[in-house]
């Protein structure tokens, strides 16, 4: 089984290789820009006394705080395994996505709070000014994004959660500019807030899905593109196994998924060529190439170890294994299992 898995991890490796500084590169390039222009934006908000500028640099700082993590995530991803943490530190992407995303929802709150009060009487705004910073952040978004779709955008999800992210923090810029057209042409200074409102509620959106993801991550959800009813029927339809049990499939990090059953199987079989035609199935048809999977036949009994199979295939079992099975204790523990076999 080591083997199987060194030889999978080399494979998992050897695609990302080229990914791994190309994404580096890139999301550090993004980052530096959209810092930057979110310096700007903040002082020009100040100065301009706009709302909607404060909240487009309010989305540029989720976008630098995306890239940041995703920086931290491919540096924490290249750290080998200890024997401590046997995954490495794969998680901490997630688990940076989920402060990410809560702090997101904690500014845009913000943002709609402060365009609620001036909705109620807006105040004057310098707007042509704003426009010129608003153009300016509009630029800065373009070459982020630019720079981003040349990485490793399709490889790797955090490349391409920061790359949606500053889609749409462009889409902010945007706003701000046409608001910023509006109230100087106009001088309709409820543009202000009500962009400002419009803004924050692509923050929410995005910060909504970035939470949604991690949480069911950090709950071992399954996979959203694996359909596990469909994994059991397939491993079900494997010669001489009878049953399958105690499936589990889940996200270590982006593009890193694990799977662990157990294979109920017929008692004078040969475990390993239904073990190799297991693994061979999920690497073909589900593309899972770290899988761990226990076979067992009657024998092996859950929940009372002294009567455990102990030798290391099922299928040379001394012959007394039948009978110190006591059948009646285990009736109620393992029903199911039972069934399955008559």
């Amino acid at each position: 089984m080591g083997h199987h898995h060194h030889h999978g991890h080399a494979h998992g490796d050897h695609h990302h290789h080229h990914g791994r500084g190309a994404s580096k590169k890139a999301l550090f390039t993004s980052l530096f820009i959209i810092t930057l222009f979110f310096i700007v934006e903040v002082i020009g908000g100040f100065i301009t006394n706009s709302l909607a500028l404060l909240s487009d640099a309010g989305h540029m700082l989720s976008d630098a705080s995306a890239l940041l993590l995703s920086l931290l995530a491919l540096h924490f991803a290249s750290r080998p395994p200890s024997a401590k943490k046997t995954f490495g530190m794969h998680r901490f992407e997630i688990l940076a996505a989920l402060i990410n995303g809560v702090t997101l929802v904690v500014i845009s709150l913000v943002i709609v709070w402060e365009a609620y009060q001036r909705l109620i009487q807006p105040p004057e705004v310098q707007s042509g000014t704003m426009v010129v910073i608003a153009v300016i952040g509009l630029a800065a978004n373009i070459a982020a994004a630019f720079v981003l779709m040349r990485g490793d955008y399709q490889e790797n999800m955090n490349v391409r959660s920061a790359y949606l992210h500053v889609l749409g923090d462009l889409l902010g810029s945007v706003g701000a500019i046409i608001g910023g057209i509006l109230m100087w042409a106009f001088g309709w200074y409820i543009a202000d807030p009500l962009i400002s409102l419009i803004v924050a509620v692509l923050i929410m959106v995005s910060a909504w899905r970035v939470t949604k993801e991690s949480v069911h991550i950090l709950l071992e959800g399954a996979p959203g593109r694996l359909d596990t009813a469909a994994i059991a029927e397939k491993l079900r339809q494997l010669p001489g196994v009878t049953a399958v049990h105690d499936l589990h499939v889940w996200t270590v990090t982006s593009g890193f998924e694990s799977l662990t059953c157990h294979l109920l199987v017929e008692d004078d079989l040969p475990s390993y060529p239904i073990l190799s035609k297991a693994l061979h199935v999920l690497q073909a048809e589900f593309g899972i190439t770290h899988a761990t999977i226990q076979i067992e036949n009657s024998s092996v009994q859950h929940g009372s170890l002294h009567c455990q199979d102990s030798s290391p295939q099922g299928h040379d079992l001394p012959q007394y294994g039948h009978e110190h099975v006591h059948e009646g204790e285990h009736e109620h523990e393992h029903q199911h299992e039972h069934q399955h076999k008559h």
